[in-house]
């Protein structure tokens, strides 16, 4: 009898451990799904200090989860953990295009490339919440650029054709990119088109006798 209670011993270490390293992991994920949300806010709000120490918070998380997790693979590449990650690719993609700086691939940023991709997907739509504030002061090609990153994103994702088991669900994710980029590029289109139209009255004026005006 004694074969039952070393397994049982055996079973108890293992499960308390694989418990442990579980509910770290969901309090490192939650916060490192509330840091890359702040991150997002003050990107937007101009404020790139907050944004980067957000970021550095965020650097920080994923180790600790990748630490955490290492002994248990499984849990690891499991939902929450991986949607977390998931969270801060998005985070860090889009204050690298918003800031027009270089952005890192998924080994600089120690990410698996289907969690990196599924967080490349999301940031159209922060990429769109950014034009559209820039297009709320008027056109500028600083929206153009935005778009034109948006359309490389999805040029990109579009390619990755492979089944769910290997992407996770970015073929869902990716169908969603078009109608985003479509609504701001006809956003765009309007804007640039009373920009030309102002632009012209203004000349028009400028050609009239002063007792025309």
């Amino acid at each position: 009898m004694d074969i039952y209670s070393q397994l049982s011993e055996l079973c108890h270490q293992n499960f308390e451990a694989r418990h442990q390293a579980r509910e770290e992991a969901l309090k490192h994920s939650r916060l490192l799904t509330r840091h890359s949300a702040q991150s997002i806010r003050a990107i937007h709000r101009s404020e790139t200090d907050v944004a980067d120490e957000e970021l550095k918070q965020c650097q920080l998380l994923l180790e600790k989860i990748k630490e955490n997790l290492e002994p248990f693979p499984d849990l690891y590449f499991s939902g929450y953990s991986q949607d977390a990650i998931k969270e801060y690719v998005e985070a860090r993609l889009t204050n690298c295009l918003i800031r027009d700086l270089p952005f890192p691939l998924p080994e600089e940023m120690g990410v698996e490339y289907s969690t990196y991709l599924r967080g490349m997907a999301e940031t159209p739509g922060e990429l769109r919440r950014r034009c559209l504030d820039i297009l709320r002061k008027g056109y500028s090609d600083e929206a153009e650029r935005l778009l034109a990153h948006m359309d490389e994103i999805y040029a990109l994702l579009v390619t990755m054709d492979y089944p769910d088991a290997i992407t996770y669900g970015l073929r869902h994710s990716t169908d969603q990119l078009r109608g985003i980029i479509e609504r701001t590029r006809a956003d765009l289109t309007i804007s640039l088109r009373e920009h030309l139209l102002q632009q012209a009255l203004k000349d028009f004026e400028q050609k009239l006798p002063p007792s025309q005006i």
